[in-house]
């Protein structure tokens, strides 16, 4: 066993992709863990799902801080290589259990919509899956009128103001993103393969893949259970 307790899955493997036009990388973690149920039970005995976070469709708790211990411990070299990140970018770091349970009646437009997490381009974002292939992973888009993969400070105006133009024309569906519509393009899309990590830019437009047929289950053990990092820097560049 590592210092915290858990060691890596004896088919840890990772690899990096560069998608879409932009060639933005993504960083594809699969096998992360030996005992991924560890943190599923974790969830399921010692948390409260009770955080609203504007934009998220679902519930959040906190997750605890020997998750990023393990993921400092295992991944920071992968991850400063991969996003050209110094360790001394890093201001905050924090990590929260995340399940989707908002049915599709009751979602705002923000969040039918593919979305960035930040517009300062040094900081991640990772999911870590701990359900199956059934609950939706992960997708990337191009915004078409812009022809914009990620949304940073630089580009931010352009972007909202062809957004709502483009919304006006034509009436947003009201429902989760699942694959291409008028507006974007899908560039990638990755599954929710139980104990996959995906680490990825913030700026970077993506959503859930959340199909007609998901099963909302606030039960950790058989919903659409992740954990959420959020990886902040001082740079805006």
């Amino acid at each position: 066993m590592s210092a915290f307790g858990m060691q890596l899955h004896p088919d840890f493997s990772c690899r990096i992709d560069l998608i879409g036009d932009e060639q933005q990388p993504v960083l594809i973690v699969d096998n992360f863990v030996s005992d991924p149920a560890y943190w599923v039970e974790y969830c399921a005995r010692y948390t409260r799902l009770n955080k609203i976070d504007a934009m998220y469709p679902g519930l959040r708790a906190s997750a605890p801080d020997s998750y990023l211990q393990l993921i400092y411990h295992y991944l920071r070299g992968e991850i400063c290589e991969t996003f050209a990140l110094n360790e001394s970018m890093v201001t905050h770091v924090k990590a929260d259990y995340s399940m989707v349970l908002t049915p599709v009646s009751q979602l705002k437009l923000a969040q039918c919509l593919p979305h960035y997490d930040s517009l300062i381009l040094s900081e991640l974002a990772a999911v870590h899956y701990l359900c199956g292939s059934e609950k939706g992973g992960t997708a990337f888009y191009r915004h078409r009128d812009t022809g914009f993969e990620y949304v940073d400070s630089e580009r931010v105006t352009t972007y909202f103001e062809k957004l709502d133009v483009g919304i006006k024309q034509n009436p947003y569906p009201r429902g989760y993103m699942n694959g291409s519509n008028n507006l974007f393009e899908q560039i990638a899309s990755y599954e929710a393969v139980y104990n996959r990590i995906i680490i990825y830019r913030c700026t970077s437009l993506h959503s859930g893949n959340i199909g007609p047929d998901f099963t909302f289950e606030s039960d950790p053990r058989k919903g659409r259970l992740t954990i959420n990092t959020f990886i902040g820097t001082a740079s805006r560049k």
